[in-house]
């Protein structure tokens, strides 16, 4: 379980990485769903229980799992689909209208 979290840990920190030093929106835009990606993992790892049970179809008192992760990261995963294609979206109508997906050039435009 140690080499999990410290896997996932690497992945936050090349998300990190890439969304500190990336120039381009979409880049931008990929490295948040790699970071997303790593914690989603990360909170189900917490989750995971060795040798357990399925709550739902078990009716012996042994070692189940707690169902209530995986719930939420369902919904974080949609939930980030929905502001990944927003954010797409965004960047398709920023680049209509400046002609460009350059961090620098769009503040310089802007300011």
């Amino acid at each position: 379980m140690k080499v999990d979290l410290i896997l996932q840990f690497i992945v936050v920190l090349i998300g990190v990485y890439g969304l500190a030093t990336s120039k381009n929106m979409i880049k931008s835009i990929i490295c948040i769903n790699i970071i997303q990606t790593a914690v989603i993992l990360l909170f189900l790892n917490f989750g995971h229980v060795e040798n357990g049970f399925i709550p739902i179809l078990s009716e012996e008192t042994k070692v189940m799992v707690d169902p209530l992760p995986q719930a939420l990261m369902i919904t974080t995963i949609v939930i980030g689909a929905s502001i990944t294609a927003l954010s797409l979206m965004l960047s398709i109508k920023i680049f209509h209208y400046y002609g460009t997906l350059n961090w620098k050039e769009l503040i310089e435009r802007k300011g």
